[in-house]
């Protein structure tokens, strides 16, 4: 599963709850396009926004919906017992895989993180996939730091930032992460921008937020990186509003989610930064 194109679907909600039908149908286009993975409860799932009842039905909803696409659910949480509880979960909903990052309020030591995983791979049946997303976690793993985690027991891919954006610099980060790391472990990029930089810099998979509800658009990037420039105005749009508004105010307009389908504070685009997106699917092709 930690090849090609790994997609992740938002997870529609708003201050009444979770459209659990809407995350559904959301998945089932996914497993309908034939991804090589579904990406549940990542950051732009909002797992950060949910409970643990809410997470437990949605991890389930989606590996039913995903038939036989496998499913990589998100269990990050603040304490590693909630973490380890979150991993019981997902395991009982049969997920193919776990999506950790490290989330902290105070911060996080280099050896505290590698504790945590130590702690939650001991206890798992499935592959660990390591999240690093510095924006949302505030801590910034060293190549040093993966490639501790990553012999541990269970860890079969890594999620990492945007990389450079000079192809040389791009391939120097990968070929040096892949040095660190053991030869199975799968090197993932993430940041919808870089996607197709860090796929020829050597990357196995992407991890795609664009992916979740574009599942084709982002298939002909994963076959030929060079089709990512039709997106560039999508992924300009993720720069200036952040990829979750963005998406939200697609599937809202394709008629794919009701509206709002954000949690507060959150706040949906509307008016002219609506506009931009439907005009952007437009001119992209991604919509009518």
């Amino acid at each position: 599963m930690f090849t090609g194109l790994c997609a992740f679907p938002m997870t529609p909600m708003d201050e009444d709850g979770v459209d659990e039908r809407a995350f559904g149908a959301l998945v089932a286009r996914l497993r309908a396009a034939r991804v090589d993975a579904v990406g549940a409860l990542g950051s732009t799932g909002g797992y950060p926004y949910l409970d643990r009842a809410q997470r437990a039905r949605l991890a389930r909803r989606a590996v039913a919906e995903a038939g036989d696409v496998p499913v990589l659910v998100g269990i990050g949480a603040l304490r590693t017992a909630q973490v380890l509880a979150l991993a019981e979960d997902a395991q009982a909903a049969g997920a193919a895989a776990v999506l950790l990052p490290p989330l902290s309020y105070q911060p996080l030591t280099p050896d505290e993180v590698l504790g945590l995983y130590e702690d939650v791979t001991a206890q798992l049946s499935v592959p660990l996939c390591v999240y690093d997303n510095p924006t949302t976690t505030g801590f910034t793993f060293t190549d040093e730091l993966h490639g501790a985690v990553a012999h541990l027991p269970g860890v079969a891919a890594l999620k990492i930032p945007a990389v450079p954006a000079d192809p040389a610099a791009a391939r120097e980060r990968v070929d040096r992460l892949r040095a660190l790391v053991p030869a199975g472990v799968r090197i993932g990029v993430s940041g919808d921008a870089s996607a197709a930089t860090g796929l020829r810099a050597g990357c196995d998979l992407w991890f795609s937020v664009v992916g979740g509800l574009f599942p084709e658009a982002a298939r002909r990037v994963v076959e030929d990186p060079a089709a990512a420039g039709r997106l560039l105005p999508l992924w300009e749009l993720f720069a200036r509003h952040g990829s979750l508004r963005v998406v939200a105010a697609a599937a809202g307009h394709l008629g794919l989610t009701g509206r709002p389908s954000l949690p507060r504070p959150l706040r949906e685009l509307d008016g002219p930064a609506r506009e931009e997106v439907v005009e952007v699917l437009r001119a992209t092709g991604l919509a009518g």
